[in-house]
């Protein structure tokens, strides 16, 4: 029986980056991948949060990652349009409501989200709303809750300041290479 799969990354980019090859493997096996895109970004850039002074980047970010989920084979790409890097900014409950919303519709056994010792505030701060958004209730639909890690994220925590990304779980891609650097890249 194929697994539902829901992949949550903050940026457009990093679902490609942390868990590219699962999400061609996923879809290459059969399972339904959903993936969520939290943040927008762009606007993390200018000096103040601009949406309309972003509106070509933001398109384009968008466009780019409905294709690298079509490359991918992800069922669906969703953006929600968040402040990029000021997810901090948002009060956490708001944030938790809008991944249950999506584990209510899509129903996943298995969520993929950023390691907590990201360097990336989104990062840490999707990964807490998540792991909250899956706590293990009666009748759940999450049965795995796994990590990816993002280069140039993780590994730029200072020692000891977070927690190490230390996986256990690992995904033989060898297959999938190719689809997941074609997904890169399209993000220009």
């Amino acid at each position: 029986m194929a697994d539902s799969v829901l992949i949550v990354a903050a940026h457009p980019d990093d679902e490609v980056l942390g868990c590219g090859g699962t999400i061609a493997r996923h879809a290459d096996a059969g399972d339904q991948v959903q993936v969520l895109i939290v943040a927008e970004g762009a606007t993390s850039r200018l000096q103040q949060r601009d949406r309309l002074q972003a509106c070509d980047e933001l398109s384009a970010l968008a466009q780019a990652a409905q294709t690298a989920g079509s490359i991918l084979g992800a069922a669906g790409v969703e953006l929600l349009d968040l402040p990029d890097n000021r997810l901090d900014s948002l009060d956490r409950l708001d944030l938790i409501k809008h991944i249950e919303q999506h584990i209510d519709r899509h129903q996943p056994q298995v969520v993929y989200v950023h390691h907590a010792g990201d360097v990336n505030v989104d990062h840490r701060r999707l990964h807490e709303a998540v792991v909250t958004a899956c706590r293990p209730t009666p009748g759940h639909p999450v049965r795995r809750l796994l990590s990816f890690e993002v280069a140039s994220s993780s590994e730029w925590q200072p020692p000891g300041s977070a927690p190490a990304f230390q996986p256990n779980w690992f995904v033989d891609v060898s297959a999938q290479w190719q689809r997941k650097r074609e997904a890169l890249g399209a993000y220009a």
